[in-house]
């Protein structure tokens, strides 16, 4: 198996992998997809809101604004994040200010809504880990593949959490994990269905 790299930048990275299968192909992309952990924000309290926009709503766009991903979290740990805003003013995903400098908003002009003269936001968010299979605000990007001659032409697009070559990585090593998790699992029934059959023989 080989992997050539072929074009990165900051947010979009191309790819060749040659000497695999389809089935490996896409098990990688899917990984990648649905399965890397990254931060998003799961809850919302308000403790004002005179804007015209309803609290679900505004809840919503703020749960799909892409996260700064950082190791050294534990899978239950909270990041909160805070936002205070009066009118006449634009709001963008940089008003949510983060008690974690390594959990940040990834992109900062993101528009969250506008506020007209004499209304108020003030709200608390709470981040946590997951992953795109649980929701689509947890995806760290996208990926897709072509296939050419003996070849499968990978693309990938990073929405911002992390590199495009930090979230292959990360795929890659989850899936490793997975596999010798798997291995250990049927090695484990093996072993039982060796000492079942000799119980037997012995009966």
């Amino acid at each position: 198996m080989d992997l050539s790299i072929e074009k990165e930048d900051g947010r979009r990275m191309s790819f060749a992998l040659s000497g695999s299968s389809i089935g490996f192909a896409n098990l990688l992309r899917r990984f990648a997809m649905n399965q890397v952990p990254t931060f998003a924000i799961d809850k919302v309290t308000f403790y004002e809101n005179t804007s015209s926009m309803f609290d679900e709503y505004i809840g919503h766009r703020i749960g799909l604004v892409p996260l700064k991903w950082a190791p050294g979290f534990k899978p239950e740990e909270e990041v909160v994040f805070t936002l205070e805003a009066s009118g006449p003013a634009n709001v963008y995903s940089s008003h949510l200010q983060s008690t974690a400098d390594k959990v940040k908003v990834a992109t900062e002009k993101i528009p969250l809504l506008k506020l007209l003269q004499d209304q108020n936001l003030r709200l608390e968010a709470k981040a946590i880990q997951g992953v795109g299979r649980k929701h689509a605000k947890w995806q760290a990007g996208l990926v897709a593949y072509g296939i050419e001659e003996d070849k499968f032409n990978f693309r990938v697009e990073s929405f911002m959490q992390m590199s495009p070559r930090d979230m292959l990585s990360h795929a890659a090593e989850l899936l490793d994990e997975r596999c010798e998790a798997l291995e250990s699992e049927l090695a484990g029934l093996k072993k039982a269905a060796k000492e079942n059959k000799k119980k037997k023989k012995d009966e």
